[in-house]
């Protein structure tokens, strides 16, 4: 896992000096190296966590005349099979790194060779002959890629934070980006909070010629799944095979790796496969809240822990903690979003950080399987839904800052951009074809959405803020198509959702364990806004040069004053603390990381 960043221009040379800047920013995804190449007005850097060949893999690699320069992220798990593919046509490896079969499958196979890379990915591949760079992240952006517009060019980058020091341009808010932040908790789709900065898509490849965007396509697509009518056994057998082939490429490592265990479903499984396919105890790691109303799942995960021999560690942050690990979250997270679990997720990282490179956890088993409640809404609900917000089957209709409160609080730019905050699902609720069902339709929403610009940058960021690669086998593409293809039957019947997974599951893990209530992954950060807190937060925000543009200084003492009196309305309060934050750190600063453990209203008041 490692950092990637670069500039092409259109007419002036690369700027070294800046470029070290931005590489500088990524250490924390890659600190065992570092390099850096320089081709005229073209520039690439690189940051190194050393996974596959610790002593070989020093990036940029290079093809043998030097036509071509590679920097990537991420891991290419068919790496191997590949390079006997490539080994066998002619092509000379200088290298045991898996990122060097993306060079020659490039000169094998030409565009396509992106079809034929199966891993979690995004990289930079410049063809010094053509003067061509192309930018390309992975199937399901489980690795991020951003893309600015500059006035001599473009840069890119594995975080946002990186490209601070290549923009040319004064920094501005996206109020889109920024709406979409705050009624659905993540800005989506190419659209960030930073205006001029834009993701690549999932499955999305960049052509840049001569410091220039000449063509975008996608090269896969979740939207090419056509339904298999298959009973249980059928579906299983098939799936025994997929699953056995992911985790042994997904283990494929040259240091040792471990698990974020919850005691859920997808986390439980994953610890039955890793013992079966390992042979040896793995390292686990959770996460608790003693002295919560939430309930302690740490005796599910030590349940399982035994039972699967597993060196396991529990974590158990206080509630000081929790609230000062906020401004690191919110610097790691990057990408501006407000998922509350980043908390508990940094924590494990970091605890899992000195002992391992590598740890593998469950993120995806929901929306591949169906396993949310919101998949099995009545129908009778979502009809009621779609007639008060049409578009999308009456699923993601209600933004988080709703009733009264969006006039109460927004300002008049803020609350015009609110109005099509739902256009991203909307409109990915229309691609879908005809005939996929509509619990299909929701699958492929949050596939396209809730996903990669929430889940995934969690599992990612709080991961690589603290030099830890996350592996994810339940989002290998081909797991995702089996997912999908899965007849509804298999997949929900009446209030129990993930069926078919529970089923299959059964033989590996108990099943009370695997039909158990879900309990979800919550942060009772609301207990923690006590009076004092409130206090401080109703000096320092209502007026804060942050939020003063966006926000109505009355409507922030009203929320904070109904947070006090009614204990109602934390959610939308954190939503504004965080966005402060995270101006202060990539608007009015620099990007700079704040200490593990950090007040955040003194980061509010500097």
């Amino acid at each position: 896992m490692c950092g990637i960043a670069g500039l092409f221009n259109c007419n002036l040379p690369a700027d070294e000096l800046r470029l070290d800047q931005a590489v500088a920013k990524l250490t924390h995804r890659g600190p065992d190296d570092r390099g850096i190449f320089l081709d005229g007005r073209f520039g690439m850097g690189h940051t190194r966590l050393s996974i596959i060949d610790l002593a070989g893999g020093h990036q940029p690699l290079f093809s043998e005349d030097r036509r071509l320069a590679l920097i990537a992220n991420g891991e290419i798990y068919n790496f191997i099979e590949l390079r006997s593919e490539l080994t066998a046509a002619g092509f000379r490896f200088q290298t045991q790194s898996d990122s060097e079969v993306i060079l020659h499958a490039y000169l094998a196979f030409g565009e396509g060779f992106l079809e034929r890379i199966q891993g979690m990915f995004a990289f930079a591949l410049y063809d010094a002959l053509e003067g061509r760079l192309i930018l390309a992240r992975d199937r399901l952006g489980i690795k991020p890629l951003f893309l600015a517009r500059r006035p001599d060019g473009i840069a890119f980058a594995s975080e946002i934070k990186a490209l601070l020091p290549l923009l040319d341009q004064p920094r501005e808010i996206d109020p889109q980006g920024l709406a979409q932040y705050f009624q659905n908790q993540f800005s989506t789709g190419a659209t960030t909070v930073l205006r001029g900065v834009e993701r690549v898509l999932p499955g999305e490849a960049v052509v840049v010629e001569a410091g220039k965007t000449t063509r975008r396509f996608r090269y896969w697509s979740p939207l090419a799944v056509r339904t298999e009518e298959l009973d249980f056994d059928e579906a299983a057998a098939r799936f025994d095979a997929l699953m056995e082939r992911v985790m042994v490429e997904h283990m494929r490592s040259d240091v040792p790796f471990g698990l974020f265990l919850s005691g859920g479903v997808d986390s439980s499984l994953l610890l039955a496969l890793l013992t079966r396919y390992s042979g040896e105890p793995i390292r686990t790691f959770s996460v608790g809240f003693p002295g919560t109303s939430l309930t302690d799942e740490l005796p599910l995960a030590e349940g399982l822990a035994r039972r699967f021999r597993s060196r396991h560690r529990e974590i158990r942050p206080g509630p000081q903690d929790i609230l000062h690990s906020l401004p690191l979250t919110v610097w790691a997270a990057d990408d501006l979003m407000r998922d509350n679990a980043s908390l508990p997720t940094s924590l494990l990282a970091r605890a899992a950080g000195e002992e391992l490179k590598v740890v593998f956890s469950g993120e995806g088993g929901d929306e591949v399987f169906a396993g949310y409640g919101r998949y099995r809404t009545s129908p009778l609900e979502r009809l009621f839904k779609s007639l008060l917000a049409p578009g999308s089957g009456g699923f993601r209709t209600r933004g988080s800052f709703r009733g009264r409160w969006p006039k109460t609080l927004f300002g008049p730019a803020l609350l015009a951009a609110a109005q099509s905050a739902r256009r991203p699902v909307q409109e990915s609720w229309r691609e879908t074809p005809r005939e996929w069902s509509d619990l299909q339709r929701m699958q492929y929403v949050d596939l396209c959405h809730a996903l990669p610009d929430n889940l995934l940058v969690k599992a990612d960021r709080m991961l690589m803020a603290w030099g830890v690669e996350g592996r994810v086998p339940f989002l290998d593409h081909r797991v995702v198509e089996f997912g999908l293809s899965l007849p509804d039957r298999l997949k929900i019947e009446g209030r129990q959702g993930k069926l078919f997974l529970k089923r299959w599951g059964e033989r590996l893990v108990p099943a009370e364990q695997l039909y158990a209530r879900k309990r979800g992954f919550h942060v009772p950060l609301g207990e923690w806004l006590d009076e004092p807190f409130l206090e401080r937060l109703n000096r320092i925000l209502p007026e804060h040069p942050a939020l003063t543009p966006w926000f109505k200084p009355a409507g922030i003492r009203a929320l904070i004053a109904r947070c006090r009196d009614e204990r109602q309305g934390s959610a939308m309060l954190w939503a504004i603390i965080q966005f402060a934050i995270w101006h202060r750190l990539f608007i009015s600063g620099n990007g700079e990381r704040p200490e593990a453990l950090t007040d955040p209203l003194e980061i509010l008041q500097r």
